[in-house]
């Protein structure tokens, strides 16, 4: 197995998203990775701090991979890895970090079992040298250094490239393969990052206040509880509350508790009304 992957001790890193495919943007497809990866990090205690979506244009994959490598991230790219003319996940990857790609003899070792497999399930014989065969190599092409990522589906292998201090794990853009795959990758290379507490939202209706109005408060609360974060969800027509404010602080449990106090009364300072008050796990 490959080691861990560690991330310097003084920071904690940001986990972001890229989701690859002139599919998802012309509509012909709906995105279901999003929301995904945010309930497999929340599972783990983490969040999500942004996410992409690009289509198959080369010059762009390759200026947002390029950027998301120098940014000290870790990120998940979904999509563009296989063999066909509209993926250049691969190709960019390598680009974005002036390298070649080369044939992973680990990966050239799976994608044959699977090629294998396939000529057993048709009950034909195995050609390795099939120019089909052939072509299905170029799915193991990635850029020198590349760690494998298994995938339990099909066997043909994801891959991860460091940055300068994250990095990036490219999987497929199918779901039923994409998804355990980044949960691999959680689990065996970033599991001393998971948070052993829980994470909680706390938060309280607010009428009849602006946010301009709330925003001294809330960068005070933000000074003071360095270690939680304040959030505001406006709402002019919500179907129960109407017009409002859910002001709130999100962190750890015995963090946000304090916070969350401060911010009450702060807001007692305000001609506002309350309304109730939330907490989400």
């Amino acid at each position: 197995m490959d080691p861990v992957i560690r991330q310097p001790a003084e920071a904690a890193p940001a986990f972001g998203l890229i989701i690859i495919g002139d599919e998802i943007l012309s509509g012909r497809r709906a995105d279901k990775h999003l929301a995904r990866v945010i309930d497999v990090l929340k599972a783990r205690g983490l969040q999500l701090a942004w996410a992409e979506y690009v289509g198959d244009c080369p010059r762009r994959i390759t200026s947002t991979l390029k950027r998301t490598f120098a940014s000290g991230d870790i990120a998940f790219s979904t999509g563009g890895i296989g063999a066909t003319p509209d993926d250049h996940t691969r190709e960019c990857a390598a680009r974005a970090l002036g390298l070649e790609l080369t044939l992973h003899p680990q990966a050239e070792a799976l994608i044959r079992q699977r090629m294998q497999d396939i000529a057993r399930e048709q009950g034909t014989a195995y050609e390795p040298n099939h120019p089909d065969n052939i072509h299905r190599l170029n799915m193991g092409m990635f850029p020198p250094g590349a760690k494998i990522i298994p995938n339990p589906f099909n066997k043909i292998p994801g891959f991860y490239c460091a940055g300068q201090g994250g990095g990036i794990s490219f999987v497929p853009g199918f779901p039923v393969m994409a998804w355990p795959m980044i949960e691999w990758v959680l689990d065996n290379w970033y599991a001393h990052l998971h948070r052993t507490s829980a994470w909680i939202e706390q938060s309280v209706i607010v009428f009849g206040a602006m946010e301009a109005a709330l925003t001294p408060l809330m960068q005070a609360i933000e000074r003071d509880f360095p270690a939680v974060k304040v959030f505001s969800l406006p709402s002019v027509d919500h179907p129960q509350y109407g017009r409002h404010i859910e002001l709130g602080v999100k962190g750890e449990p015995a963090l946000v508790s304090p916070a969350y106090a401060a911010l009450l009364a702060g807001l007692r300072h305000f001609d506002a009304r309350l309304g109730p008050e939330m907490v989400q796990k």
